[in-house]
């Protein structure tokens, strides 16, 4: 080999390092950039622990690729940080929300909660009036000023008012506004119908002096409604004289309280409530009211599921688990054509056959089942679209577990004289359950939290008579927890929902404890097969 190519080849591939390299900063200085950005919109967002997670990620990325020891796990990089931002900190946020009492009328901090009050204003009944024409910066047209003019008993007035700066007096013999107006131009009449709703949403002037646009015509000189008082902790409204005290038990602003003429601002500010949420949830007659109802359906709904497509699926791996039956894979092919389809279209689909007027069962059987009225039928009907949905996937699971069986063991059976029946007892249904217990105890947890079926067949209706809360006799706890939290009509209430989370949770995590005794239990049973 020639010095000149083997200069050429270590040319090339240190050309190649080198690109490598720098593609590897670009791309980092990119996600760096990104991150930074989300940093800052969550932090001034008041987002601070989100912003903090993505911080965290960012720094960790280029930690794992500048230091030599963690440079291995780079491939583990991206799955990483999308299991702590999408897994991790949700489940965080989850168990901090449910202490809190974050919700509709409670979502800011305290600060940003005063800040939204202290920008409110109104207008007294003598203050005094403006007739108003609109401006608009000939630079930045998003900067808008306004001309205003109202005659006194001193004679005309006239100023010029711009956003955050003290009002211009004009001296003017004339009300009429020029066309322009250092560096402002005015407003063509269409301009104005459509700069309108911005207009009345400005503050022009100063305090104390400070115009707002209360119509096409009118401007008012306007009031800070609400001041903060720092030493008596509550904000003082100018316009009706009361005192709101913060009351930091309930993150709220309340005057008068314990009275009759209790009054309370909206909104309030988030606050560590403990296990107010947790009590109210418990001892509340509103919300425990159809709770066992509700909760024995639920374990109802998930067992039936599972032991209903569990059977089918079983039943048809066994049929087409026979050699003679021709075009196996066909009608295997065809059978699974449920899992394919996405379940909400299914779910409409199975709705609209049941239409107690023009389903396909009304038309073609005359037999008009209140599929949909009646609690009983209604539960079985879900039963029903449930099966639809998901013996496809039992049945996919349930031929590979059967094709793992040695066929010895069926041989030495029928040896001993054992019958079709005996062999499935003894020996293919114990070895079966070894293999998808697991999965067995996946889909009870899935169905366990299956809103999509319950909530796309009838949102979970028939509704319960006599409750204070809605609730449905087809509700299961997450469809309950949904409503009691978002469909109360009093806006959401994340820290009850998150509370409500947590005990389905723990319920769950015990069910699935215990199922995985069963399982020890199939284990033993199959060592004996």
């Amino acid at each position: 080999m020639s010095a000149s190519s083997t200069s050429a080849r270590s040319s090339s591939g240190l050309l190649a390092l080198l690109s490598g390299q720098v593609l590897k900063l670009v791309g980092l200085a990119i996600l760096d950039a990104f991150g930074l950005l989300l940093v800052y919109a969550f932090w001034y967002g008041e987002q601070t622990a989100l912003a903090l997670v993505i911080a965290v990620i960012t720094i960790g990325i280029n930690l794992v690729i500048f230091v030599p020891n963690l440079y291995p796990i780079r491939w583990m990089s991206p799955g990483l940080a999308l299991m702590i931002l999408l897994v991790i900190y949700p489940i965080i946020f989850t168990v901090y929300t449910a202490f809190t009492n974050y919700s509709d009328g409670h979502l800011y901090s305290k600060q940003r909660a005063i800040a939204i009050h202290e920008n409110k204003f109104f207008t007294a009944q003598d203050a005094p009036r403006y007739s108003w024409t609109a401006y608009v910066s000939e630079v930045d047209p998003t900067k808008y000023a306004l001309w205003l003019t109202r005659t006194t008993d001193a004679g005309l007035e006239v100023f010029f008012a711009q956003p955050d700066e003290p009002f211009e007096t004009i001296t003017a013999d004339s009300a009429d506004a020029p066309e322009t107006y250092e560096g402002f131009r005015r407003l063509e009449r269409r301009e104005i119908v459509s700069s309108l709703a911005t207009l009345q949403t400005l503050e022009f002037g100063i305090e104390p002096d400070v115009v707002m646009v209360t119509s096409a015509r009118d401007a008012s000189l306007s009031q800070q409604r609400y001041v903060w008082n720092a030493e008596l902790n509550g904000l003082e409204d100018r316009q009706t004289g009361l005192f709101y005290a913060a009351d930091d038990t309930v993150g709220s602003f309340i005057a008068n309280k314990g009275t009759g003429e209790q009054q309370t601002l909206d909104p309030g500010y988030q606050v560590n409530v403990g296990m107010e949420n947790f009590r109210r949830f418990i001892e509340s007659p509103a919300l425990r009211g159809p709770l066992v109802s509700v909760f024995t359906w639920t374990i109802l709904f998930a067992a039936l599921s599972v032991l209903t497509t569990f059977s089918v699926g079983l039943m048809m791996a066994l049929v087409l688990n026979d050699p003679l039956i021709r075009g196996r894979k066909i009608i295997r092919s065809l059978l699974i054509i449920p899992y394919a389809i996405p379940g909400v279209i299914s779910i409409l689909v199975w709705k609209g056959m049941m239409n107690p007027n023009l389903g396909v069962f009304a038309r073609s059987f005359g037999v008009n089942v209140p599929w949909f009225s009646d609690p009983t039928w209604t539960k079985i009907g879900i039963l029903i679209v449930n099966l639809w949905l998901g013996y496809p996937y039992m049945m996919l699971v349930t031929s590979g577990a059967l094709q793992a069986i040695p066929s010895d063991i069926y041989e030495a059976a029928s040896v001993d004289g054992a019958n079709n029946w005996q062999r499935f007892w003894k020996i293919t249904l114990p070895l079966l359950l070894v293999a998808v217990g697991p999965l067995l105890i996946a889909s009870f947890t899935y169905n366990f939290n299956n809103f999509v079926i319950i909530e796309a067949f009838n949102k979970g209706g028939p509704p319960i008579s006599g409750t204070l809360t809605p609730a449905g006799h087809t509700d299961i706890l997450i469809s309950y927890t949904y409503r009691l939290a978002f469909g109360t009509g009093r806006g959401a209430d994340y820290g009850l929902a998150s509370a409500i989370t947590i005990v389905i949770f723990a319920i769950v995590a015990t069910v699935t404890l215990l199922q995985f005794r069963f399982t020890g239990q199939w284990e033993e049973v199959s060592k004996n097969v």
